[in-house]
């Protein structure tokens, strides 16, 4: 994620969150060593982008969201392989998120990609006091994680070669 990229970033952000974050925090977020914001694009248009802090051997998913246009085509997956890849390749031992209770859809690929809910943090949500689900993944580096999370990258990478031959830059 780079400057430019923020006046379409904070246009998903308001399609996608209640509370958005500010373009400043946006700002901040791209400078900060500890965290990683990425975007995909399509056709040179910002379709969806996904963040994360690395804290020691940790990585904490702060944010992804995917533009209501281009939902249900596999980006969201997209962006959190690749947030997991940087996380591992920093050398991140687990993984963590929030997610509302009543985000389904975005706990089911949650759990596809093999976090598991582990707590509740009552009223997290400033807008309406929902509770979050803390999601974790224990051991991005165990054999029983790295063999389901290649097998979904590989399976993702096929799919997508039928459908995708463009460059996603935007």
């Amino acid at each position: 994620m780079e400057r430019k990229d923020l006046p379409r970033v904070m246009e998903i952000e308001r399609e996608c969150f209640p509370v958005p974050w500010s373009e400043n925090a946006y700002l901040t977020e791209i400078h900060n060593r500890s965290a990683y914001y990425v975007v995909a694009c399509s056709e040179n248009l910002v379709v969806g982008y996904a963040g994360m802090w690395l804290v020691m051997d940790e990585a904490h998913i702060t944010t992804l969201g995917v533009a209501r246009s281009h939902r249900r085509q596999r980006i969201a997956e997209q962006l959190l392989i690749n947030l997991l890849d940087e996380a591992m390749h920093r050398g991140a031992r687990r993984a963590t998120l929030e997610v509302r209770e009543s985000n389904l859809a975005a706990q089911s690929l949650y759990k596809k990609f093999e976090f598991t809910p582990v707590a509740i943090r009552r009223g997290y949500y400033t807008d309406n006091r929902e509770d979050a689900l803390v999601m974790w993944i224990e051991d991005l580096r165990s054999p029983k994680f790295s063999s389901k999370y290649q097998a979904l990258k590989q399976k993702l990478a096929e799919e997508l070669a039928k459908f995708h031959s463009e460059e996603r830059t935007c």
